[in-house]
């Protein structure tokens, strides 16, 4: 059968998906690489070895493809957002990519909220003022070295990247990845003058603007060569990993909620038109030009229990924390929790582990619990944990609602909700039903499904909802919706008058060892 490969290249790897028109996986390969944190706050990638992975992840499948017997017929690109990558004239990176999770630019969102200047450049851009975001990487980077910026030729992120590895040709990238950056006007749709000039670059050091259906001429010949695809297959430009996740749940309708939820969470909506949340608490990206997704990322999601098998389960047999066996030990830890009834005793935990996105978008928050009482176990910390995280979706679920974007279903996908315990805590939190995806890999199958219909074989994009397979709901227990319910205003009352606190706190940079 005919497919179209959705090449997804992410923080940790790159992950290429084969689907038909119809809307199943047909395939799957990833390809690896380590993120790279040399010291505190930073998050990086070798972004020569991203792009060699998408050849080789890209080369696998299509070889998979043919003993199949199946044709290739287009490549769609996934990008993670909010990468910043020095390059050349010819696309060739000259540095590092500083990922979403680097956080050596917090000071200088803190200077923009300060000066007031960051709510009028979310509501142009669509992109909270943050240390993730391009916009703030580059006013860093501009401090540190005032020249550097000016005199660099191209900035990019993953997406030129690819782009530069499997076509070439003048710098390029997509609208939603654009969107993303805090340096794009998302009604005007062009970058924006104040961003710009903060960041200290010319628009033509950040490359051309395309629709995420444009399709670029084929791929390089060395690239053709590598994978044994032709020459002149079409390469879809595609969008951003975020936007493609909804498209890949079937969640493209204004009722229907995306949630990922692995190492870090999302919920995301789709609606017709550029929308920003006057309170400043969700992000708005582009995904075509009447689907707009609008949401809040959250740090710290699966993560909690991972942290949890180190700090608590000295006591269990791992071999292997950070390899295949942590799967087992997070296993065991959430059977345990499963052990304790929703409250965790009147415990809360406020999961900021890794700093914290929506609906607080202030990278210095730090963890917590609260209401800790000698009678606690570790049961009650790691239920404890999963509903902070559950609790803050819920959060970005209320910043819907007071955008009049009323939400009657979610679709989960990510590692975490393999967990009933994740699944019917999330269902409680946001008291809505909770549909699980059939595939795991929602965001390769999204730019799969949106290259079919930058081929016109998929003419309404809406039509995924229907196609994409999803598991029977899991409905919310009622009565641990009343204790979640109980519960949230004290999260977010124990958050604001922390915050200054819990942000000091975090200037303190010794940062404790981690023995294994």
């Amino acid at each position: 059968m005919d497919v179209v490969v959705g090449l997804d290249s992410g923080t940790t790897a790159t992950k290429a998906v084969t689907a038909g028109a119809e809307g199943r996986v047909r395939d799957l390969v990833s390809v690896g690489y380590p993120l790279l944190v040399p010291a505190p706050g930073r998050a990086e990638l070798d972004a020569g070895r991203l792009q060699s992975a998408a050849v080789e992840a890209l080369a696998a499948v299509a070889a998979r493809a043919r003993e199949r017997g199946d044709r290739v017929v287009a490549v769609a690109l996934s990008a993670a957002m909010h990468g910043l990558v020095p390059m050349d004239d010819d696309g060739a990176p000259i540095g590092p990519l500083v990922t979403w999770a680097d956080n050596r630019a917090a000071q200088w969102a803190q200077a923009l909220v300060a000066d007031g200047r960051a709510a009028d450049l979310h509501a142009r851009t669509g992109t909270p003022v943050h240390p993730m975001s391009p916009l703030v990487k580059l006013s860093w980077e501009r401090a540190e070295d005032p020249d550097l910026v000016t005199r660099t030729p191209r900035w990019g992120g993953v997406k030129e990247l690819l782009v530069a590895a499997l076509h070439g040709g003048p710098q390029v990238l997509d609208r939603a990845c654009a969107s993303s950056t805090g340096l794009y006007d998302i009604r005007a749709a062009r970058w924006d003058d104040e961003a710009t000039a903060i960041a200290g670059v010319r628009p033509d050091q950040l490359g051309e603007v395309l629709p995420t259906t444009a399709v670029l001429p084929g791929l390089r010949p060395e690239v053709a060569e590598a994978t044994g695809l032709p020459a002149d297959l079409p390469l879809v430009i595609g969008a951003s990993d975020g936007v493609l996740a909804n498209v890949g749940i079937g969640a493209v309708r204004p009722d229907i909620a995306a949630v990922s939820l692995g190492t870090s969470g999302a919920m995301r909506v789709v609606v017709p038109r550029p929308t920003v949340d006057p309170g400043r608490r969700l992000f708005c990206y582009a995904l075509t030009d009447d689907h707009w997704v609008v949401g809040g990322a959250v740090n710290n999601g699966g993560s909690v229990v991972r942290w949890a098998a180190r700090a608590l389960a000295a006591d269990f047999d791992r071999p292997d924390p950070e390899g295949e066996d942590a799967d087992d030990l997070d296993a065991r830890l959430l059977a345990e929790a499963t052990q304790v009834s929703a409250g965790s005793a009147g415990l809360l935990c406020l999961p900021y582990l890794l700093g914290e996105r929506a609906p607080w978008w202030r990278s210095g928050l730090r963890g917590a619990y609260i209401g800790l009482r000698r009678e606690h176990r570790r049961p009650h910390l790691v239920r404890a944990a999963v509903e902070g995280v559950c609790q803050q979706l819920a959060l970005v679920r209320d910043a819907f609602a007071a955008t009049d974007l009323p939400v009657r279903e979610v679709r989960a996908t990510g590692g975490a909700v393999a967990s009933s315990l994740w699944v019917h805590t999330l269902a409680a939190a946001l008291d809505l039903p909770v549909r699980v995806a059939d595939s795991p890999e929602g965001t390769g199958l999204g730019a799969a499904l949106l290259g079919w219909h930058a081929l016109g074989a998929l003419p309404d994009l809406d039509a995924v909802t229907a196609l994409v397979e999803v598991n029977d709901p899991v409905e919310p227990d009622p009565e641990e919706v009343a204790v979640y319910a109980r519960l949230r205003p004290l999260v977010d009352r124990s958050t604001q008058a922390l915050t200054d606190v819990l942000t000091t706190l975090d200037t303190f940079d010794d940062r404790p060892s981690h023995p294994e």
